[in-house]
């Protein structure tokens, strides 16, 4: 899915001029988001890879996304979808850990 969070004042510059803005991401894999963001008119440089991988939106293209089935919710809600997904991956991968100890990575230094 992809989803929207609210427009906020992050004193965001547009062509010299402030705008609201807000972030486009998934709870999916990159590439349905990046997908996404090709249909509604974005670059793939204009991806934020960081610690919350997103696409930053201006109001226009916030709407354009929302018009092809973004999900709007606020952004308290965004970040507890990405807490539960953190939990999710690290119990993932202590239960292959405990299932298959050969390839454990528990114990090891990395």
């Amino acid at each position: 899915m992809i989803y929207v969070d609210e427009l906020k004042n992050n004193r965001w510059r547009l062509r010299g001029r402030k705008t609201l803005n807000c972030h486009m991401f998934t709870d999916g894999g990159l590439e349905e988001l990046h997908r996404f963001a090709n249909r509604i008119g974005m670059k793939r440089e204009w991806f934020q890879d960081k610690k919350y991988p997103h696409y930053d939106l201006t109001p226009k293209r916030r709407r354009i996304a929302v018009e092809h089935g973004a999900i709007e919710i606020t952004t308290k809600e965004w970040m507890k979808k990405e807490r539960t997904k953190i939990v999710s991956d690290a119990m993932t991968e202590v239960a292959f850990d405990i299932l298959d100890p050969e390839f454990s990575s528990i114990g090891k230094i990395k």
